[in-house]
């Protein structure tokens, strides 16, 4: 009985020691489960908050098209009216008059903001109005192609380099977190030369603009450049492989289709220039949605991303479908400005349709536009 007396307190110490322990045990697991659940939560919307960032951020592509770039100014004018949360831009490419919009849009935004990003391309298109080329005479363009630039324009006088280089200090513009790229064509090699932000200078824009009929080509280092078009209108992969993007926004201005056969000479030229033009911007749409096929059907595509590019485009074909070819020399104020409302309000009707769809779908059809699926 004395036995049993004394290893009754010391059970119940025993005991006691051990739903001690237990609940020691359940506390620990409870904080350590309260601080995996705080850092699970801290991770997720550190992670959201990456999505979220990226989700409203786009791959901005700029075709050339001589004045009618003028209605990407109109575009461009629109879209910088959106907030940054609304609608940002992580990279932008062009070519030719594209490259000029990107890289005065880049560098305005880059120094003041999005409103004087408006203020330079504002500028920019009525400095063209008043000091650029005025070449859409039709025996102009008669004589370009039997007189070489070397020939009528020794010099190789350009007004669009003043122009450029009274707005851009390049310089400045280098230090840009826009991703910036321009294309040029090599005219020794055949290959498409893509410009970076570092390497962007104002001898890369006019190289990009160098019309072989109009001016000589460009000398950077050893090579000499052509205009962009012919390798790249615009060129889309550096947007792509450069930056994590799941959208790309096409400002295009040249007609991929046209509802009737060109029979008289100008016109059978125009639309052979207008192809030559397009044909790498097809093919590189036709990779894209190779690609994003094949991500639909599972496969992972390593470094190359496993999430599909959405598509989108404001297009100018309905006002600048139905102009000559020739317009694209013409640098009227009133013609300019035309084309300037015409892109504004194409892109307020892509902002009050297709917007929303940023980040989650395409809203243009590649399949119709590039694979002739209609």
């Amino acid at each position: 009985m004395v036995s049993d007396a004394l290893e009754m307190p010391q059970l119940r110490i025993y005991s006691n020691k051990m739903l001690y322990q237990r609940q020691r045990k359940s506390r620990d697991r409870t904080v350590e489960n309260r601080q995996f659940q705080r850092s699970k939560r801290v991770f997720e919307e550190k992670t959201n908050k990456k999505k979220r960032n990226y989700m409203n951020k786009i791959g901005l592509a700029l075709q050339g098209g001589g004045s009618h770039g003028a209605f990407a100014w109109g575009v461009l004018d629109r879209l910088l009216e959106l907030e940054e949360k609304e609608l940002g831009f992580d990279s932008i490419c062009g070519t030719s008059a594209g490259a000029v919009n990107a890289v005065v849009m880049t560098y305005g935004l880059h120094i003041g903001g999005r409103m004087k990003a408006k203020e330079l391309l504002e500028r920019l298109w009525l400095t063209v109005a008043s000091k650029g080329l005025k070449i859409d005479n039709p025996f102009i363009e008669y004589f370009t192609q039997v007189v070489s630039p070397y020939q009528f324009n020794p010099l190789n006088y350009n007004p669009l380099r003043k122009i450029v280089s009274d707005i851009v200090d390049f310089d400045e513009l280098r230090k840009t977190k826009t991703k910036l790229f321009i294309c040029a064509t090599n005219v020794k090699t055949n290959q498409g030369k893509i410009f970076r932000t570092s390497a962007i200078t104002l001898d890369s824009v006019m190289a990009s603009t160098a019309l072989p009929t109009f001016f000589q080509a460009v000398k950077i280092g050893e090579d000499f450049y052509w205009d962009g078009g012919y390798m790249g209108n615009p060129p889309l992969t550096p947007l792509i492989a450069n930056s994590k993007i799941t959208d790309l926004l096409l400002v295009k201005l040249n007609s991929i289709n046209i509802d009737r056969v060109p029979m008289s000479a100008k016109d059978i030229g125009d639309r052979v220039t207008e192809i030559c033009f397009n044909s790498s911007l097809m093919n590189e749409m036709k990779m894209i949605e190779m690609r994003n096929e094949l991500i639909r059907g599972g496969l992972d595509l390593g470094k190359y991303g496993n999430k599909e590019i959405f598509v989108h485009s404001i297009s100018g074909y309905d006002t600048l479908g139905k102009l000559d070819y020739s317009t694209k020399m013409k640098t009227d104020l009133g013609f300019l400005l035309k084309l300037k409302n015409a892109g504004r309000d194409a892109a307020d009707r892509w902002i009050k349709e297709e917007l929303k769809n940023v980040g989650k779908k395409s809203s243009f059809d590649v399949d119709k536009h590039f694979f002739n699926k209609f």
